[in-house]
């Protein structure tokens, strides 16, 4: 079995604590059950998420990376700080046995200032990227084009998509390319196909119980247009006090709320599936410009949209079907 020890402090993203159960416990599924086991360890015991803060408490401290095969810093919120002392020894003494060292977002930071990382490649999440390099000199940033990077035994993300990106390609290394595929598509495809469905369905429960929705399919068609309440409550012919009851009744969500997730989502299709510029998505999905597109992306992804497309296709090129090796040939 392998041990995969997740170091998490205060302030850890949500995401870059179920990204790599999420992904080692699909692998065990596939490949069994004793494929995998995943850590969380702290310094401290109880940690809280960053936001919607959560505490909880983690079940493992350092002894946890004594025998751990892959170790894999996530980002917080001290990360421009020295880890403590005892952090970077333990870090150090995995990396002097010749543990597989990864890291999400600014836990590049904690791999860094423990003397990690000098001289070689390393992402980190794109807004601090100019300031790893200014902490730590001796680090070389990588492409903000590659969701992440493998130098020697060191693996480093940048974003959402890119820790994914990061903890299949750990699957890959360790069961192979099949198994790793197999992955990526019961985690992508099955999350497109169902929101598929559920959305087929929830459009069959809205034609049958609402009048609203003929007004959600004229809004979904109008994603360009500067659309408002008022005209929003004109087209279904009802106040706009009723127009937001009936669509939190309905939908869970104001009407400017689902104006805001169509048009995410509408962008997400269009990174994932075409080369459209970005100028022309943040055109054509209401947005305006590639900075308030950038903006609501970022809030609702944590992510940029050139990276997520970039991380998509990094995911959808794993997905793929790759041609077993031709056999070898007697001479």
């Amino acid at each position: 079995m392998a041990v995969i020890t997740v170091l998490v402090a205060d302030g850890v993203p949500g995401h870059q604590l179920t990204i790599p159960g999420m992904v080692f416990t699909t692998a065990a599924d596939i490949v069994g059950r004793t494929a995998y086991e995943v850590r969380i360890a702290s310094v401290t015991g109880t940690v809280t998420t960053g936001e919607p803060a959560l505490a909880f408490t983690t079940p493992w401290g350092l002894r946890a990376l004594d025998d751990a095969d892959t170790v894999l810093v996530t980002g917080h919120d001290g990360f421009r700080a020295a880890p403590p002392p005892e952090v970077a020894d333990a870090l150090r003494g995995c990396a002097a046995r010749g543990c597989r060292m990864a890291a999400i977002g600014t836990g590049a930071f904690t791999l860094a200032a423990a003397g990690l990382l000098d001289g070689r490649r390393a992402l980190t999440s794109w807004p601090h990227t100019e300031e790893l390099t200014r902490l730590h000199p001796g680090v070389l940033a990588a492409s903000l084009g590659d969701p992440s990077v493998v130098d020697g035994p060191f693996h480093t993300a940048a974003g959402v998509m890119g820790g994914l990106d990061l903890c299949v390609d750990l699957v890959e290394r360790d069961h192979g390319w099949r198994i790793a595929a197999e992955v990526a598509r019961r985690i992508m495809l099955p999350l497109h196909d169902g929101v598929v469905a559920d959305r087929e369905e929830q459009e069959r429960e809205i034609a049958d119980r609402t009048s609203i929705e003929p007004t959600l399919r004229w809004l979904e068609a109008r994603l360009h247009q500067p659309l408002t309440l008022a005209e929003l409550a004109a087209h279904a012919r009802i106040s706009v006090s009723s127009l937001n009851r009936r669509f939190r009744a309905q939908t869970g969500l104001s009407p400017l709320q689902y104006l805001l997730r169509a048009r995410l989502g509408e962008a997400q299709l269009l990174l994932e599936n075409t080369d459209v510029p970005i100028e022309q998505i943040a055109a054509r999905t209401g947005f305006g410009s590639p900075a308030n597109l950038r903006h609501h992306f970022q809030r609702r992804t944590g992510t940029a949209p050139r990276a997520y497309r970039a991380a998509c296709r990094a995911l959808t090129a794993r997905i793929a079907v790759r041609p077993p090796p031709a056999p070898a040939t007697e001479g």
